[in-house]
């Protein structure tokens, strides 16, 4: 469990706190088009307000690649922040993040009050973890949180580097939440455990298969990257999405499932399609017998049963990447079928960031998970078994 300290272990009265949030949010014509990862930072925010620190908000958005982007300025988030929050969150509008109109903002703050800095990413040291932005960061503050658990798999100074400089740092209740789920379904999880993957590639998640094959029941293949296990058992895919040089490794887990008795699940039907486009005549196939010039693009309705009814059983769901191009109305069937399986059961569900949190969103069964991660890349690794140089770089209890 975790051992690091959060943000209960702290005293910030009177103290400087930096936050690193996950303010990476879609942005339309300068209006914020999803705020969820802004509402998932609040409880971190006003439990700091309320315990009288001074609450200093960092966070990236988008790849500004080091220099100022003003369509990639924080700005609309502090506005949208201060409603949320009933109280003036200050922008410190400066270029190189750390500037003169942050070290006043900071200066100036009483206990309880909030100042959100620029885009960290438009300084280019931010992402190769620089000792001198790093330092910049950490001058403003006493004390480091870190709660931004979708950037926490990669070392950057806003997220590891700041740690270094400060009196003491912790993760805030997002990550503490993040790490529980993910890392206790992972690795100490009610069986039996199922875990469902899809998406377009094998070679994105080629660690995940391999991890979870040593932990799960029983593991759902399913998406763009099951042509490839479908061409490993002989299959022909037409114009499906296929990775050859994938193929081999696809036989070599197929192979380790039967070794491990877990029970390994790939489409048996296929939706096919001509054209990549949702208006566009379709029909379902044997998976593994899809003629030339056509391909898959989501799965048949015998596999959405099948998948459907390993879920039924199960007391951990763990599901990273959608089973269909569900962007289109006609190939969104496999992936709702999923979501909906998972609605439906009494069990810890964990939605893996990325693709299936939006389609789980978009489909309207958000509340109905237990756990909807806000990190897709961080959530893989984690998937994977790997330590998040995020988590690791804060305190220990």
């Amino acid at each position: 469990m975790l051992q690091k300290k959060t943000v209960d272990d702290l005293k910030v009265q009177g103290k400087r706190v930096l936050v690193r949030c996950d303010f990476n949010v879609p942005l339309k014509d300068g209006v914020i088009t999803d705020e969820n990862r802004i509402t998932a930072a609040l409880p971190t925010i006003e439990k700091l307000i309320k315990d009288g620190g001074k609450v200093i908000l960092c966070s990236h958005m988008g790849k500004p690649k080091g220099e100022p982007k003003p369509e990639l300025s924080l700005a609309p988030v502090a506005v949208r922040l201060s409603e949320l929050l009933g109280k003036e969150v200050v922008f410190a509008k400066d270029d190189n993040v750390v500037g003169e109109n942050a070290k006043k903002a900071v200066a100036e703050m009483k206990d309880g009050d909030v100042v959100l800095l620029e885009n960290t990413r438009y300084r280019k040291e931010e992402t190769k973890n620089e000792e001198n932005f790093s330092k910049e960061l950490a001058s403003l503050a006493d004390i480091f949180v870190n709660d931004a658990f979708g950037t926490s798999h990669r070392a950057h100074c806003s997220t590891v580097g700041v740690t270094a400089f400060v009196e003491e740092s912790a993760v805030g209740y997002l990550m503490e939440k993040e790490i529980a789920f993910l890392g206790n379904a992972v690795n100490n999880p009610v069986r039996p455990f199922v875990a469902i993957l899809g998406g377009s590639k094998v070679s994105d998640k080629i660690n995940v298969i391999n991890n979870l094959l040593e932990k799960v029941d029983t593991l759902i293949i399913g998406g763009g990257m099951a042509y490839t296990f479908a061409v490993a058992q002989g299959g022909h895919v037409g114009e499906s999405l296929l990775e050859l040089d994938k193929v081999d490794y696809a036989r070599e887990m197929i192979e380790k499932a039967k070794e491990k008795g877990v029970n390994f699940l790939l489409p048996v039907d296929t939706v096919i399609t001509k054209e990549f486009k949702n208006d566009t005549e379709f029909k379902t196939v044997s998976t593994g017998e899809i003629p030339d010039g056509w391909m898959g693009l989501d799965i048949g309705e015998k596999t959405r049963a099948l998948f459907a009814d390993a879920i039924k059983g199960a007391k951990t769901v763990v599901w990273n990447g959608p089973m269909g191009v569900f962007e289109m109305e006609n190939f969104a069937k496999g992936t709702k079928a999923i979501a909906e399986a998972m609605a439906s059961i009494d069990a810890t569900t964990i939605i893996g960031g990325g693709d299936s949190a939006a389609a789980v969103n978009q489909l309207g069964y958000g509340d109905k998970m237990t756990h909807i991660s806000t990190g897709g890349g961080a959530s893989l690794e984690f998937l994977e078994g790997k330590e998040l140089p995020g988590v690791v770089a804060v305190d220990d209890k």
